[in-house]
């Protein structure tokens, strides 16, 4: 029996026209693009409940998105293609990965060229659009449940991807879908308490430069005054950062003040390791250890466990259960 895809519409690159690039309509767009659809599969075309530059989506838009392919799920679709812009894709992705896990075929794609010319009458001379979109919908009826990206002829695992060029076409990289990785994640059902929770969460992500202690105890002192819901530390090499005692109290009143503070590595590969003796402040400091693919999916993961739990004390207990 033919695999029914649900193709749903965000927005991005993919779908702009004129010059200087702007969105076009999606009730004009979505006819021009059931133009180049292969009449090999079963796809049903459908309009995000956000159409938006990527670089202005937030937690809001893609929980929406989640929302949509639940609903979507429950009319029997279980395979799904996203139309993204390329900013924020790798986002997207990982927010997708972790509040759908494994319990459908979901390929993102987008394009770094629009797929109409500037009049939005015809296809553009030069595009990447169209492989990246017939690709990504092979992809969803060949490959198993999960999500993944699919760009330039490679499929990654969503949670791992990251952008890599802004302007090439080969710009994205993770971890490839024919390499076994499964998140131990369970789909999390989103409803509309956790929109309203989604659009006030505040993570600050401070990436860490080569600076005299003393001022990293100045930006520190300056979060203290506005406690965010999560603090990313982006350290250096697996995770290192010089710290101090006066450091230490104030990471330790972040998490009095309800801030959970999680150390990871600003190096876009490999996992935080803490052997070296300059980390031997982190069990006095407690903070959280990311266990993550990737920034984004850094960003997917305090996004959900803000969703799901109230204090610094559960995100502690929970951490390593998703």
């Amino acid at each position: 029996m033919m695999k029914k895809i649900a193709l749903i519409y965000m927005g991005g690159t993919f779908g702009c026209i004129g010059e200087p690039l702007s969105p076009m309509p999606a009730d004009a767009f979505i006819p021009q693009l059931k133009r180049v659809l292969p009449v090999h599969l079963e796809i049903e075309c459908f309009v995000a409940p956000a159409i938006c530059d990527s670089s202005a989506c937030t937690a809001v838009e893609w929980l929406q998105l989640v929302q949509q392919i639940q609903v979507l799920q429950l009319q029997q679709f279980q395979h799904f293609v996203i139309i993204h812009g390329t900013d924020t894709l790798s986002y997207a992705s990982a927010v997708l990965a972790r509040f759908l896990a494994q319990s459908a075929h979901v390929v993102l794609t987008g394009s770094q060229y629009p797929l109409l010319n500037t009049q939005g009458s015809n296809t553009r001379e030069f595009t990447d659009a169209i492989d990246n979109l017939n690709f990504a919908l092979d992809a969803a009826v060949q490959h198993p449940t999960g999500v993944y990206l699919a760009f330039h002829h490679q499929l990654i695992h969503a949670s791992s991807a990251l952008k890599v060029h802004t302007t090439e076409l080969d710009a994205f990289s993770g971890l490839p879908a024919a390499q076994a990785h499964e998140l131990t994640v369970s789909p999390f059902i989103v409803h509309e308490a956790h929109l309203a929770q989604a659009a006030e969460f505040n993570c600050l992500s401070l990436m860490l430069q080569p600076a005299a202690l003393n001022t990293l105890q100045q930006n520190l002192t300056a979060i203290v005054s506005n406690t965010p819901h999560a603090l990313i530390l982006q350290g250096y090499g697996t995770g290192n950062i010089a710290v101090n005692d006066e450091i230490i109290l104030l990471l330790q009143q972040l998490q009095q003040q309800g801030c959970a503070v999680i150390l990871t590595t600003q190096v876009p590969f490999g996992k935080i390791d803490q052997r070296y003796a300059v980390s031997q402040w982190i069990e006095q400091a407690n903070v959280l250890l990311s266990n993550c693919d990737g920034h984004a999916d850094l960003y997917a993961k305090a996004l959900k466990m803000h969703l799901q739990y109230g204090s610094v004390e559960q995100w502690r207990r929970h951490w390593c259960d998703e």
